[in-house]
């Protein structure tokens, strides 16, 4: 017999035992995607999602200004008691997270914001208040004119072709109203299915979980 059970100490009396708070973590209030209202807009162009020229068009933006320097917003809701990330879908077999290219000299933090009021707003609605954190959860680059991105710079690598960073959106508790352009289907990923899924959602998706380990996300029942 083990050295707790013989001591008179049960498994249960463990769960009364206080866990101190962790050292470090961000404290996030998630609430229930049935708190938000969702319809639908005319098409977004996506000229970087699975176009076959989207390599050419970065060689040629490259020549011109250097880096190209893209933005993502993580946003999380609550599904059946768990945290679900909120993705766009363009096909079966293609997911990505609401962003899109900063304007030259744009700030990371105003062009989100100008990006996610163009993508998830309802049209005419320019005041969407978006709150995002400072800090950016992740930073990956694009070493080549290729697929393949890394959440650090090769060695070998004197100048990124892309550099992308992903921030975390707070939603407020209820309330709003998006518009999810009609060539993409809005999708709430659940958190567990995301973690460690390349196959299914690409390295930076499925990194999320292990990236927004550092926040403590609180389920908000209203």
């Amino acid at each position: 017999m083990g050295k707790y059970a013989s001591d008179g100490l049960l498994p249960s009396h463990a769960m009364n035992i206080p866990t101190p708070t962790a050292t470090g973590i961000t404290e996030v209030d998630v609430y229930a995607l049935g708190n938000y209202n969702f319809g639908m807009k005319e098409e977004m162009l996506d000229q970087d999602g699975m176009n076959d020229d989207r390599f050419e068009r970065l060689k040629e933006e490259y020549a011109a200004t250097g880096t190209r320097r893209t933005v993502q917003a993580v946003i999380v809701v609550e599904e059946h008691g768990l945290p679900h990330f909120l993705l766009l879908q363009q096909n079966p077999n293609f997911f990505k997270l609401p962003g899109g290219q900063l304007l030259p000299h744009e700030d990371e933090i105003a062009g989100l914001k100008r990006i996610l009021t163009q993508t998830l707003s309802v049209p005419g609605n320019i005041k969407h208040d978006w709150e995002i954190e400072p800090t950016a959860v992740a930073t990956w680059w694009r070493p080549t004119f290729s697929n393949n991105m890394f959440p650090y710079m090769p060695a070998h690598v004197k100048h990124a072709k892309e550099r992308r960073q992903i921030f975390l959106v707070r939603l407020p508790q209820g309330g709003q109203q998006f518009a999810i352009p009609r060539n993409f289907k809005l999708v709430a990923a659940p958190i567990f299915e995301v973690h460690n899924n390349p196959d299914g959602y690409g390295p930076i998706i499925s990194s999320l979980p292990t990236q927004l380990s550092r926040f403590s996300f609180t389920i908000r029942s209203k």
